[in-house]
C-alpha cells in the first residue's frame, strides 16, 4: 500500500459535533460522487463513527486506509473510494436472534415472492447460517453474492434469486 503518511485527501468532510449516523451518511454522500482511488478525509468526534465506517467500508468495497485521533478528540479517517459497486437489495430480511434453521426457512419464504434476479439482504446472528445459506443456494440455484461479518457475530448475506 505504500507510505500511508503521505496520503493526500481529494476532499475533506468535517462532521465534528454531529452524532452517528450523520458522519457515515456524510461520507457516503461524498464518496458516491468520487472517482475510484480518490481519498476522502472524514473528521468526526462521534465515538460510534469508527465501527460504523469500517463496517460500511467493508460492505461497499471502499477502504479506510488510515485513522488517527487528534489531541482535540477528533478522529480523522482517510477513506479510499473502491471499485466494488454496492449491492442494492430489493428485500432486506433481518432475522437476528432467530435460531437455525429459521433464517434459511424465512429466506426461502421471502424468495417465493421475489422475481428471478432480485437480491435479498439477509442479516443473521445464528452461527450456522453461514454454512446453511451456502448449501441452500447451491441446492436451489440461487447465487450467494457476498457474505460479510458486519458486527460481532452478525452476518450479512447478499443472495440473488436464481
Amino acid at each position: 500500500m505504500g507510505n500511508e503518511t503521505l496520503i493526500k485527501p481529494n476532499i475533506v468532510v468535517d462532521m465534528t459535533g454531529l452524532v452517528c449516523p450523520h458522519p457515515l451518511l456524510g461520507a457516503k454522500r461524498v464518496l458516491d460522487d468520487m472517482k475510484t482511488g480518490e481519498v476522502l478525509l472524514l473528521k468526526s468526534n462521534c465515538p460510534g463513527t469508527r465501527d460504523d465506517l469500517f463496517s460500511w467500508a467493508k460492505a461497499t468495497g471502499n477502504e479506510v486506509v488510515r485513522s488517527e485521533k487528534s489531541t482535540e478528540g477528533v478522529t480523522e479517517y482517510y477513506v479510499r473510494k473502491g471499485k466494488k459497486a454496492a449491492l442494492m437489495p430489493h428485500v432486506t430480511l433481518d432475522v437476528t436472534g432467530m435460531v437455525c434453521p429459521g433464517p434459511v426457512i424465512e429466506a426461502r419464504r421471502f424468495f417465493n415472492t421475489m422475481v428471478q434476479g432480485q437480491i435479498m439482504k439477509l442479516v443473521s446472528t445464528c452461527s450456522s447460517t453461514r454454512d446453511e445459506v451456502g448449501t441452500w443456494c447451491a441446492a436451489t440455484g440461487n447465487v450467494l453474492l457476498d457474505t460479510l461479518e458486519t458486527g460481532p457475530g452478525v452476518w450479512t448475506f447478499f443472495i440473488r434469486k436464481g
